[in-house]
């Protein structure tokens, strides 16, 4: 069988993850239990998580020339990713990176992000790799690169017939021109709240904020809910997914496994309720292991959902 083609556009992080027994408050420090340095960045994420599960995966990036920026070359080459187009910033950038605060008893997170190099990812970039993007059955991007790069990423991809993922993280104003370029948006009901100016922390809620998006232009809303699983809206109408409850460990990336696992399983011919079914599945696993990539599953070990 062929594998599914994949082109992610986006960012590339090295996290920096410290556990605490809880979150710190405004001008408190805390003693840490553990620290470890990993691969991450929204895009980076969604890569890899397409390709463990057997897609031809496709990145253009940009990091800078450090240490963190090598080492993440090789963790895509080691993942099996096509590193044709991945740029390298000469202006003294560094690489992108993004501390992670987990609090052990909860599995949530706080995180910041120093784009480094990321920013400097840019059209003519785009352009460049077009081939990476014409060639895919389908294209991902986030915003954690700059809004004009990802806008042409989109704009190529329509050009040649290529459907189009935007995960719009982290939360920020879009224009109407990238949404009416987005076949399939998915924010959390945080990022949904935000773009609609609607609250999305209940189904009915969601629904609500995802017909406002519909509205601005976007082909289908799905609205990830944490372990209450994803509101779908497309032209056909609303539906629940459902998730399992589990008891996180470490929440870091869910996210990205939800999209990634979309991602290839879209690319895949899945139909659509499916593909959200086993992405909120896959996205759950994930929580119970500490980590990003280091908690998303490899396809052996979710044969039996794919």
């Amino acid at each position: 069988m062929t594998a599914p083609k994949i082109c992610m556009v986006g960012s590339c992080m090295t996290d920096l993850v410290a556990r605490t027994p809880r979150l710190p408050g405004p001008g408190e420090t805390l003693f840490g239990t553990s620290f470890h340095v990993g691969f991450g960045g929204k895009g980076a994420n969604q890569a890899v998580m397409a390709a463990r599960l057997g897609a031809d995966v496709s990145v253009v990036v940009k990091l800078g020339r450090d240490s963190f920026g090598e080492n993440t070359f090789k963790n895509f080459q080691e993942q099996g990713c096509d590193t044709t187009y991945f740029f390298w910033d000469e202006t003294g950038l560094s690489s992108g990176v993004a501390p992670i605060w987990v609090e052990e008893t909860t599995g949530q997170n706080s995180i910041i992000i120093v784009p480094g190099a990321n920013s400097a990812l840019s059209p003519a970039d785009i352009r460049a790799a077009h081939t990476a993007i014409e060639d895919a059955q389908l294209v991902i991007c986030q915003l954690e690169i700059p809004l004009e790069t990802t806008l042409e990423a989109f704009r190529v991809a329509k050009a040649a017939g290529v459907k189009t993922i935007l995960n719009p993280a982290p939360a920020a104003a879009l224009p109407d021109e990238l949404l009416n370029l987005t076949d399939i948006l998915v924010p959390n009901e945080v990022e949904a709240a935000m773009l609609s100016g609607m609250p999305a922390s209940t189904v009915e809620q969601a629904e609500a904020s995802a017909r406002v998006l519909r509205g601005r232009g976007v082909g289908t809303v799905i609205i990830t809910l944490g372990d209450r699983g994803a509101l779908i809206l497309t032209e056909d109408g609303a539906e629940h997914v459902s998730a399992e409850r589990v008891q996180a460990v470490d929440s870091t990336g869910a996210g990205d496994a939800f999209v990634g696992t979309l991602g290839y399983a879209l690319a895949a011919g899945r139909p659509l309720r499916d593909a959200v079914r086993t992405a909120c599945a896959i996205a759950t696993r994930s929580v119970l292991k500490t980590g990003t990539q280091t908690s998303f599953p490899y396809r052996a070990e979710v044969e039996a959902l794919l």
